[in-house]
């Protein structure tokens, strides 16, 4: 290790190798005084690495003290044995290391401060550190750091998270640590989501096997499979789930289309993206083909159908692009690229 500098540019490589086969030979049944030399060992070698005395990189660090398991002890104990040399000052190896550390925070070496920091148990650091992380988009650091914190800081990086609309990220987070408690609406909602994407793809059963049984989820399951005219699954898992409510509104009475509404000018399309962003599930539809009029010259017609529930909306693209191409082109994004709309039906490629 105080040689492989000398390799230059096949230094790191070299390095690694070594401590690969360290790795191997601790693993092996070598005797405790041998074991407890190894460490002494590489307690002084990082120490040297941290004063400068032989160059190698922070992530070396870090893999020397995964790798044989160096304790602040060990590092407290190679301080003394070297005491007398010039270069060392009298400070105990927590506040040696502490100063390590703040020069990677200053560094924006993140990951490798909150390694350290886990692998010493050094908790000097607190909400403001972790804001910084998150500030500069250190969300993994963020992370490895709020879980070592305990419960308070992972809460403080959900709500973040949530702020910053990482809904995903923020479910994550509550799920691998039990904060569903805590966050119910989030990992409500983000359940939610989840299930939606997969309807939307059309992978229903998928769907159903990640409600994991929860009746809230399953009865939002059947509710978007009712809403996309599924009535063969809606039917089985009513009964299979005893979702007795559904069975009274899906009367085809109830199912009736209430309003058809032609859009083909700005102020039609203004309410009609505006009542549809105010929808869950909507059915996409589109027609493409000419419209020949006899005696007359070919017309093109381009229509696009978005249906709820009990309304239907006929968007006269030919015109409207002619007339508004500028309100179009932004209602379309709105209603495309919504995240709360469910889109049923044909490929938004086949419409964009």
């Amino acid at each position: 290790m105080y040689l492989s500098p000398l390799f230059e540019d096949r230094s790191q490589g070299f390095t690694h190798l070594i401590i690969s086969a360290f790795r191997c030979f601790m693993k092996r049944s070598i005797t405790s005084e041998d074991s407890l030399e190894a460490i002494d060992l590489v307690a002084h070698l990082i120490l040297d690495i941290i004063m400068g005395q032989i160059y190698h990189d922070e992530k070396i660090i870090v893999k020397l003290l995964e790798t044989f398991d160096v304790k602040l002890a060990n590092i407290e104990k190679a301080m003394y044995q070297i005491e007398e040399k010039s270069y060392l000052s009298c400070d105990t190896a927590k506040e040696f290391v502490h100063k390590y550390i703040f020069k990677l925070v200053e560094s924006k070496l993140y990951m490798t401060a909150v390694t350290l920091m886990e692998h010493f148990s050094i908790d000097h650091y607190g909400q403001s550190f972790l804001l910084d992380m998150i500030r500069r988009n250190q969300f993994k650091s963020a992370e490895k750091w709020a879980t070592f914190m305990g419960k308070p800081m992972l809460s403080i990086l959900v709500e973040e998270f949530i702020e910053r609309n990482m809904l995903k990220d923020a479910y994550e987070i509550i799920k691998k640590n039990d904060l569903k408690q805590d966050f119910p609406d989030v990992y409500k909602m983000c359940k939610e989501s989840l299930i939606k994407n997969l309807a939307e793809n059309g992978c229903w059963d998928v769907a159903e096997a990640r409600t994991n049984n929860d009746r809230q989820l399953m009865e939002y399951l059947v509710y978007l499979a009712m809403e996309a005219g599924y009535t063969e699954k809606v039917d089985e898992w009513c009964d299979l789930y005893s979702l007795g409510k559904f069975l009274n509104i899906k009367d085809l009475d109830e199912l009736l289309v209430k309003d058809i509404i032609w859009v083909d000018e700005a102020e039609s399309l203004l309410d009609a993206t505006s009542h549809i962003e105010g929808f869950k599930v909507i059915g996409l539809d589109s027609e493409w083909k000419p419209n020949y009029v006899k005696g007359s010259r070919p017309n093109k017609v381009s229509i696009l159908q978005i249906a709820s529930e009990n309304m239907v909306f006929i968007f006269d693209l030919i015109k409207l692009h002619k007339m508004v191409p500028d309100v179009l082109d932004n209602c379309l994004t709105r209603i495309f690229l919504s995240p709360r709309i469910l889109k049923l039906g044909m490929k938004k490629k086949q419409i964009m």
